[in-house]
């Protein structure tokens, strides 16, 4: 069974789907067989691997128990999502045992992959509560604002919850600083706040704010070759989460990269 991590945050402009997308680079490079999994209704991971918007079947379907995982993933890379996500999540709400239907659906297609990798939509609702049900290891992205704190422990609510509730094997990896431009005192306030409050759990790496991101996602090529400055960033997180993930050879040669 592959390795799955769920990135999650409380709100929107987190730089969630950035990590998603920018990790799951990282990870195929490494020749780790990584799947990403849109859980989103906007669908803007899907927006980024290509996938036609009339896609068919996606991970809705899944949901909804009209097609199989294996069937519903485009190029052997990602379980894309559209609009239609958002109906399923209504359908799913009346369903018994909802809170695993995910983890059900993916069980089949686990098995092709070393990591697997979701992307949840901006908010804390049952289909997030699914994605962590269906993972192993919960990332928290947050945004290098003043109330950042206060979505991190939100979000983090969530987690306990799902792992007292449903899922008492889920691990909390830890919490990511995203889109941040330290040169600013609130985004250092911001910083400090968390790791006063989380410690260990606060990744070392901080992902920088920049356009760049928007322009290599809006081009359709990795920020790892697009800017290599900032693609330096994340695979200095990759390494962090691959070390606590026990995938030791692997980090390794990101440290290699990184120093290349």
């Amino acid at each position: 069974m592959g390795t799955t991590i769920t990135v999650l945050s409380q709100k929107g402009g987190t730089g969630k789907t950035t990590t998603v997308r920018t990790l799951t680079d990282v990870f195929r490079r490494l020749g780790l067989d990584t799947l990403c999994v849109d859980l989103d209704p906007q669908g803007n991971l899907s927006d980024y691997f290509d996938v036609p918007a009339d896609a068919s079947p996606t991970v809705a379907d899944v949901l909804a128990g009209q097609a199989r995982a294996a069937d519903a993933v485009y190029d052997e890379s990602i379980l894309p999502a559209n609009l239609g996500l958002a109906e399923a999540e209504l359908i799913l709400a009346g369903k018994m045992g909802r809170e695993m239907t995910l983890k059900r659906g993916l069980r089949d297609v686990k098995r092709r992959y070393d990591l697997v990798v979701i992307d949840c939509p901006p908010s804390l609702g049952l289909l997030t509560v699914n994605a962590l049900v269906a993972a192993d290891h919960a990332l928290i992205s947050s945004e290098a604002e003043y109330f950042s704190l206060q979505g991190v422990e939100q979000a983090l609510e969530v987690v306990e919850l799902a792992k007292e509730s449903l899922h008492p094997e889920l691990d909390w990896l830890g919490v990511v600083l995203n889109i941040a431009d330290l040169r600013l005192i609130h985004a250092r306030e911001a910083l400090q706040q968390l790791r006063s409050r989380f410690g260990e759990k606060v990744f070392d790496t901080v992902i920088k704010r920049s356009v760049r991101y928007a322009e290599s996602a809006e081009r359709g090529v990795s920020i790892l070759d697009y800017a290599p400055d900032l693609g330096s960033d994340y695979l200095a997180l990759a390494g962090e989460i691959l070390g606590r993930l026990g995938f030791a050879e692997e980090r390794s040669r990101v440290a290699e990269m990184v120093a290349a």
